[in-house]
């Protein structure tokens, strides 16, 4: 028998018991549309985060600060002399805080960031409109807030903020601007942020150092040679304690996320897995009850001359064609589920090539291990009990 002649039967078959082979099916078609569902979800995911760390700038330095004894944070100036490093262009020291914040009537409670100058240029921040902060601000203590979109319409509704003023505390700031509204990223919402001088909030937050800072080398090239100089002045400060701070750029927050979302992008295309196994169960039993239905026949084939490798092709295409269909139907049913997955929760729909082929690969493989044993208990029937079979 040849292996079209084989195919064609196998079809056949299938199509004539069709509800018992859609459900024998079911296994595969499951366990292939949620492989594919599920990595290309965490494809899109890892594709969003990756996008949004990018936008920060492939130059940029975090700084955290955790301190040690009585050393828990750096001065305003300290911070600022990273500037003297000739591979760093701008530097924006941090001091943030959650407290309340009232307008009128309303109060709610607020991310507060105090800043300086050069955080607008680090971050690539634009106002809506008003202004941001400015050097005279951070030297003069000014009481001044740029609000973020959501806060403006939280505090002040449709209304201009520019000009009103807004309790921090209890004491009074003037709003001077308003940040252009920003997708919210994993790290940061800027639309539910405000931003003062960082000089005001160390005297609103009695707080004289910084536990964050913001750098940017003067390009990707010197990102390195800027962490180094960097981390030796931190070094001498906290007496060669490195457990005192954190130094991280944006490659290695890529690196980071990277190694976190394919690990779990694995582990659900792993677990998804388990469900193709099953579905290769379901092949086996439903091969077995065929070959008890069918042993006149293969007796009767036997009979006319069928040797036992004819006997064994046949059952197992039939096995391999089930299971191989099984994934083509997952495949479609695991697209549109990613495709729908990727609208509701706001991620780009990544399809991956090599995860489609290695689901079908896989179910056309579950088909040959889990038909084998049923084919060759088929191929090993002796002919007249075969003939005398009830």
């Amino acid at each position: 028998m040849s292996i079209a002649q084989a195919v064609k039967m196998a079809l056949k078959n299938i199509y004539t018991n069709k509800l018992r082979s859609l459900l024998t099916m079911l296994g595969i078609i499951i366990g292939v549309a949620a492989v594919i569902a599920l990595v290309s979800i965490g494809n899109g995911a890892t594709t969003k985060v990756t996008d949004q760390v990018k936008s920060l700038g492939s130059n940029l330095i975090n700084v955290n600060i955790q301190g040690r004894g009585v050393q828990r944070s750096i001065s305003y100036d300290q911070a600022m002399s990273y500037k003297n490093i000739k591979e760093v262009k701008y530097v924006s020291p941090i001091l943030s805080a959650n407290t309340n914040v009232s307008s009128e009537n309303i109060t709610k409670k607020v991310s507060i960031d105090g800043i300086n100058d050069e955080y607008q240029k680090i971050r690539e921040y634009d106002v809506d409109y008003g202004r941001f902060i400015l050097p005279i601000d951070v030297d003069y203590r000014q009481k001044v807030a740029v609000l973020g979109s959501n806060i403006v319409y939280e505090l002040f509704g449709s209304s201009n903020p520019i000009g009103n003023y807004i309790k921090i505390n209890g004491s009074s700031y003037k709003v001077v601007g308003v940040l252009a509204e920003k997708e919210a990223s994993m790290m940061e919402n800027i639309n539910d942020k405000i931003i003062i001088p960082i000089s005001s909030a160390q005297r609103q937050f009695k707080s004289a150092g910084v536990n964050a800072i913001y750098i940017q080398a003067t390009s990707e090239h010197t990102v390195e040679a800027a962490k180094e100089k960097i981390e030796k002045k931190l070094l001498k400060y906290f007496k060669n304690d490195d457990d005192s701070f954190r130094l991280f750029n944006q490659q290695d927050m890529l690196k980071t996320m990277g190694t976190i979302t394919t690990t779990l992008t694995m582990a659900l295309g792993g677990i998804a897995g388990i469900s193709l196994v099953v579905g290769g169960i379901g092949i086996m039993n439903i091969m077995l009850v065929s070959v008890t239905e069918r042993t006149r026949e293969i007796g009767i084939r036997k009979a006319i001359g069928a040797k036992k490798r004819d006997i064994l092709i046949q059952f197992l295409i039939e096995s391999v064609v089930l299971s191989t269909i099984g994934g083509i139907i997952g495949v479609g049913v695991g697209l549109l589920m990613a495709k729908g997955a990727s609208s509701v929760l706001d991620l780009q729909f990544v399809v991956s090539l090599n995860t489609i082929l290695l689901s079908v690969g896989f179910s056309w493989f579950v088909g040959v291990i889990f038909g084998l044993y049923p084919a060759n208990k088929a191929a090993k029937m002796n002919p007249i009990d075969a003939l005398r079979y009830e």
